[in-house]
């Protein structure tokens, strides 16, 4: 049975120096407890006098679990890393020391930074481990500074299993962990794939309530699928978006400009090389990311599995689900497709995506899993235009905007050669705000900006000022009755 910790209420994720007191518990006197006296410890007869003199020489190994054995070569690379990014930042001076050193001196360089760059990685490693309690994960890490971050597994909200392509060639994976409250995700990095998913469901187990000897041996959640994207649906979807042809277009033609008008090499790859990089982000980056993409129903929420060299296992946990946002590019409409996007409350990404394509029924009807009572059609029909004085404050696109209320959320439209349409549930909104500039004053228009738990606003733009007050005085009363009514957020319920 690991120790159990009682704190008071806090923060969700602590990170603690260690202390003199702490060095000297059992766990921190480099070998586990569960290794017996005179067997396979530092003092047994069964353990090698090299290999007990090797570990009185390294650093003191903390109690807990170990990360993968393949992980120091991961580590070894930051020194290495590092040292480029200097030679980046500096690159004159760089070339200079470059030029200035013979063959004999590289390779004598080469063969001293080779084993301090490994050396580092097999220490930040050996110091490295996790340990679950009944109420929290603990991993311990740091080389020169020792830290001890404590995550409370109450306020976990996603544990999310990731295989980039090396990792899966090994057979290791990473654990990111997100927690309410906190920016970044925690993450174990690596571990064995079978121990990746073990640890995983261990860890929504005991963050479901159930009992910590139960909670081992409790399993993964059953799945069922709800939708995969074919590839060549994916395929046909982003060559019909406008958004990768402009950035291929403007990548040809953009650093010629710059050319024939400077004359300058540099200038004309210094255009170019960021319009390559939102190309690529824009069209084969994503078709890599959302590969094969898959949406199956679990106890735990939607789970998410997507990528084609890096597999990303992710979970929409329940009722953590913000706000949702339909987008419908031009030339999707005429096969009646669209993009689904979510933003999660503590996400350290702001928008996730829940369905990169799907025709509108089989996206209404995951979203219904997401947001139960939620009707996809209802929320589009019921956003109504804006006054036609409207476009005196926004020439032309004033047509694209609309706001409407259902039962269930607060809904608002904007775009027309791309049109969303979010979706803000009643018991999310955190706060609702109207603002004015001077010319919607002058039109008698306003805006009314809803905030919810993930950071995020959702705009109902240029409505008529009485309405617009109107519309912050109902809102205000539906959140309060929504938050009444809502269900508990809690895993495997």
């Amino acid at each position: 049975m690991p120790e159990r910790q009682e704190r008071p209420e806090g923060p969700e994720r602590s990170e603690t120096p260690e202390t003199p007191e702490d060095s000297e518990r059992p766990e921190h006197r480099g070998w586990r407890r569960d290794h017996p006296p005179g067997g396979t410890g530092p003092a047994g007869s069964g353990e090698p006098a090299a290999a007990r003199g090797l570990a009185r020489l390294l650093p003191a190994r903390p109690e807990g679990r170990r990360l993968h054995p393949v992980t120091p070569w991961r580590r070894t690379w930051a020194p290495i890393a590092a040292l480029a990014v200097f030679a980046v930042q500096d690159f004159n001076r760089a070339r200079e020391w470059f030029t200035q050193l013979t063959l004999g001196w590289l390779l004598v360089a080469f063969l001293l930074l080779l084993p301090a760059a490994a050396a580092y990685g097999f220490l930040s490693w050996w110091v490295t481990s996790y340990q679950v309690t009944n109420t929290e994960l603990r991993i311990r890490t740091g080389l020169l500074f020792r830290r001890v971050a404590h995550i409370r597994l109450d306020r976990l909200q996603a544990v999310d299993v990731t295989r980039p392509l090396l990792a899966r060639a090994v057979g290791v994976a990473k654990l990111k962990l997100d927690v309410v409250g906190t920016n970044d995700k925690d993450e174990l990095a690596f571990v064995g794939e079978a121990d990746a998913v073990a640890l995983r469901a261990e860890l929504l187990a005991r963050a479901a309530g159930i009992a910590p000897e139960a909670a081992p041996s409790a399993g993964e959640a059953p799945e069922r699928e709800l939708v995969r994207v074919p590839p060549s649906r994916l395929t046909v979807a982003l060559l019909l978006m406008g958004t990768g042809w402009g950035f291929l277009l403007a990548t040809i033609f953009v650093p010629v400009l710059i050319y024939s008008w400077t004359g300058s090499v540099g200038a004309a790859i210094a255009t170019g090389v960021p319009m390559l990089g939102g190309a690529w982000v824009a069209t084969l980056g994503r078709y890599l990311t959302e590969y094969d993409w898959k949406v199956a129903e679990s106890p735990d929420g939607l789970r998410l599995d997507h990528g084609l060299l890096n597999r990303e296992h992710a979970t929409v946990p329940p009722g953590r689900v913000q706000s949702v946002r339909i987008v419908e590019p031009l030339l999707w409409r005429r096969l009646d497709w669209v993009r689904v996007e979510l933003e999660v409350a503590g996400s350290d990404i702001g928008n996730s995506v829940l369905l990169p394509v799907a025709p509108r029924g089989v996206a209404a009807g995951v979203l219904a899993r997401v947001l139960p009572g939620v009707d996809l059609d209802e929320a589009a029909r019921v956003a109504r235009p804006v006054p036609r004085r409207a476009r005196w404050a926004v020439p032309v696109w004033w047509q694209g905007y609309g706001h409407g209320v259902t039962d269930a959320v607060f809904a608002t439209r904007r775009g027309l050669l791309r049109r969303e349409l979010t979706l803000v549930p009643h018991a999310k909104v955190q706060s609702v705000r109207l603002t004015q500039g001077p010319w919607e004053r002058r039109l008698r228009l306003a805006d009314v900006l809803v905030d919810h738990g993930a950071n995020g606003t959702a705009s109902a733009r240029l409505r008529d000022v009485d309405e617009a007050y109107a519309i912050v005085d109902a809102q205000a009363d539906r959140s309060r009755t929504g938050r009444r009514t809502a269900r508990p957020d809690r895993w495997l319920t």
